[in-house]
């Protein structure tokens, strides 16, 4: 697999857990991930 697609199915698996759980902020909190980071990617 490359790493573009790992990169992408990370994120897009933070995406769908963030609109499950209807909070980006707790998504990030749970994936070990700033969420300052991900907003400016």
């Amino acid at each position: 697999m490359k790493v573009e697609t790992k990169l992408i199915k990370t994120k897009l698996g933070l995406l769908q857990l963030a609109e499950q759980l209807n909070n980006v902020t707790q998504a990030c909190k749970y994936m070990g991930y700033s969420r300052a980071i991900k907003s400016q990617q």
